[in-house]
């Protein structure tokens, strides 16, 4: 329910659900159609003021204006990378800030967006795991990364943005209400911002208590941050694993409803010497029988204060050919985007005082 506004702050209206946006103008004596009207130009239209919603008349503008804003979250920093990965950093309200990256693929574009800032989970390769969870993102702050990136995409004018990732920073079932309210606009082809469910993937460390609701309360494609196939090797990357162990979670995916044709993406950073040997590679085999899985092998991104190396090119095709040979897809992920730390596990939302070229000369 909305709740009166403080003179002084209006909410931003994006956090609010369609069910609500209706109990408003109804309680202002205005039709249920209304909300629509306005949900239609805050997504499809992605207008940035309520008086550009001219299909509405002008005492529901007046009221919209009274009660809400339409913000953004600003950007503060632009770097873009050799191979045409652009990362921005967007600054939030409260001067926090994240980071999303628009990645350019063969004729679309895939944008990996951030669900907190800061993370809780500590996972030992991850850079953003060292600043430890800061807050929670809102809905708003969540859609806003997409429109402003939409909004990217097209002024560029060569492809669309047709994927969304949601792998920045941040471990999305641990937001989970502002997470599935994003995605439902994020989703929704009526009104919404109309992505395809099967366009749009969410990446978990393995909050497997979580995975029931997820899969009520929305369609799109799951993806598990794995990196092992052992409680030993998995529990020294991802400190969750000593609270939802490998055979637990591997069991919900088990469990986890798919479409037909769908599987579940298992992630799989490889690290040398620690997770990278034929014989894990068996494991992992092994690990995944009972799960409709393909496997994306990401060799290890560096970034400052790691211990951890990237292995050889021989070490990745050979961990990569033997989940094959095994019946797997099992795809290597070279990273775009490193040059600018916008590579998996490189996003911190640090902030810079310059806007990079990407020629590495700042």
């Amino acid at each position: 329910m909305i709740q009166p506004r403080k003179p002084d702050k209006k909410p931003d209206i994006r956090n609010f659900s369609r069910n609500e946006l209706i109990a408003f103008f109804a309680s202002h004596g205005m039709r249920s159609f209304r909300a629509d009207q306005a949900l239609q130009w805050l997504y499809a239209r992605r207008v940035q003021s309520f008086e550009e919603m001219t299909n509405l008349a002008k005492d529901a503008r007046t009221l919209l204006a009274d009660h809400f804003t339409i913000s953004r979250p600003g950007v503060r920093d632009v770097q873009a990378a050799k191979d045409g990965t652009c990362k921005f950093l967007f600054g939030l309200d409260d001067g926090n800030c994240v980071e999303s990256v628009l990645i350019p693929e063969k004729d679309h574009y895939t944008l990996c967006i951030s669900t907190q800032v800061g993370c809780a989970m500590g996972c030992t390769f991850c850079m953003t795991g060292k600043t430890g969870l800061i807050r929670n993102l809102s809905r708003a702050e969540i859609i806003g990364q997409v429109i402003s990136c939409q909004d990217e995409a097209t002024a560029r004018g060569d492809m669309g943005l047709s994927n969304i990732v949601l792998m920045g920073m941040g471990e999305p079932l641990a937001n989970y209400s502002s997470v599935v309210g994003a995605l439902r606009v994020i989703t929704n082809s009526d009104w919404g911002l109309k992505f395809s469910t099967r366009r749009v993937t969410l990446s978990t460390a393995g909050l497997a208590d979580r995975f029931a609701d997820l899969a009520r309360d929305t369609r799109v494609r799951l993806a598990v941050s794995l990196n092992a196939a052992d409680n030993t090797t998995r529990s020294r990357l991802m400190p969750v694993n000593n609270k939802i162990p490998i055979e637990r979670l591997i069991d919900a995916c088990a469990r986890y409803p798919l479409a037909p044709r769908d599987k579940i993406t298992f992630e799989y950073i490889l690290i040398k010497g620690i997770n990278d040997s034929d014989k894990q590679a068996r494991q992992l085999t092994k690990l995944l029988r009972s799960v409709r899985a393909k496997i994306n092998l990401i060799p290890f991104n560096p970034h400052p204060d790691t211990p951890f190396q990237r292995p050889d090119n021989a070490a990745i095709e050979a961990f990569q050919s033997i989940l094959i040979k095994n019946n797997y897809t099992a795809i290597i992920r070279w990273s775009k985007g490193s040059d600018i730390d916008a590579a998996c596990g490189q996003l911190s939302g640090a902030h810079r005082s310059t806007v990079s070229d990407g020629s590495g000369d700042q």
